[in-house]
């Protein structure tokens, strides 16, 4: 005779399903159910506030939370990356990283303001661009073959702005200074921006600024290029020449952007947010705009990102030490 389970016993395996489910469940509530923050460490205007504000939305709209771009400015992007570094390792608060934050000033100041790779978890190179040697249109120079020769007749007279102390275009200035063997005088701002209403107006002579930043000031005719730093001219401005073709043999230098998390934030996360962004990247119309704003778009894995962090850090530590360069 067949028995008829009790309440019991039924109550028994519905218990023990329920702590099955519980056990093959994700431990924690899907990311994300809250906005993210992408923090960058500059103020509003430059290269990578541009980049940064292009990927957000997009990302917001494929995340289906907000995420906000948050301006955290000062000491070369070292106070925003330091902020970011500080913050929970949750993926909610993440860093729009530069070949300065995690190139240049790890190896330039001394002591180091954290480890690039072990404070911080790769997620993705967003793009990269060449920076560009500006000139106000006043200074009687019309090529870089004219202010080599300007320069080295005035010594000590010119001077250059750079967005920042140790960001690549100030490198760029000072790889220059060394391999042209010119003596200019670097004048630091606190961002692209600044940097190029001093340009325009004719309070400094010179600069270098990300492509993309400058692009635009270029082509209104308010401030003349003289080269981009890159190895070879770039296709979205091919009428400008490159420094080593210009007079500098053997002279190349670029800028990165790239996302990064807190150290610890949870694999799945980071692979999640690379996996959108990359995407983002592909876009054709998001192609279009980079391409249009001097930047090429990437969106290589995290593994990818760090092996290529581990390369820059090495790179720049030479060039601190040829050109002998420190922090004012």
């Amino acid at each position: 005779m067949t028995q008829t389970p009790s309440l019991r016993s039924l109550l028994h395996v519905g218990l023990a399903a329920l702590a099955l489910l519980a056990l093959i469940a994700p431990a924690r509530a899907e990311f994300p159910d809250k906005p993210i923050k992408i923090v960058v460490p500059y103020p509003p205007g430059g290269t990578t506030d541009l980049l940064a504000r292009a990927i957000a939305p997009r990302l917001s709209e494929r995340l289906q939370q907000p995420v906000v771009v948050e301006n955290r400015a000062g000491a070369g992007g070292v106070i925003g990356a330091q902020g970011v570094m500080r913050s929970p390792a949750d993926g909610y608060t993440i860093l729009f990283g530069t070949v300065a934050t995690h190139g240049i000033l790890p190896v330039l100041q001394k002591p180091a303001p954290y480890d690039p790779l072990k404070d911080f978890a790769p997620i993705t190179l967003v793009a990269y661009t060449p920076n560009v040697l500006l000139a106000n249109p006043a200074l009687p120079v019309k090529n870089v073959a004219e202010l080599l020769a300007l320069a080295k007749a005035k010594p000590g007279t010119l001077n250059f702005g750079s967005t920042s102390q140790g960001g690549s275009p100030h490198m760029s200035g000072e790889l220059l200074k060394t391999m042209a063997q010119i003596d200019i005088q670097h004048v630091p701002y606190k961002g692209g921006g600044p940097m190029m209403i001093d340009l325009i107006g004719g309070q400094i002579q010179l600069g270098f600024d990300n492509l993309p930043s400058a692009i635009a000031h270029v082509r209104s005719g308010k401030v003349r290029a003289l080269a981009v730093t890159t190895a070879k001219r770039w296709p979205g401005a091919p009428e400008i020449p490159t420094l080593a073709e210009a007079g500098v043999p053997g002279y190349e230098a670029s800028a990165w952007f790239g996302l990064l998390a807190p150290a610890a934030t949870p694999k799945p996360v980071v692979e999640l947010l690379q996996r959108h962004v990359a995407a983002i990247l592909r876009l054709p119309e998001v192609e279009k705009q980079f391409f249009e704003q001097g930047a090429q778009p990437s969106g290589n894995t995290p593994d990818e990102f760090a092996r290529m962090i581990t390369g820059e850090l090495q790179k720049w530590a030479k060039v601190v030490a040829a050109t002998g360069v420190k922090l004012e």
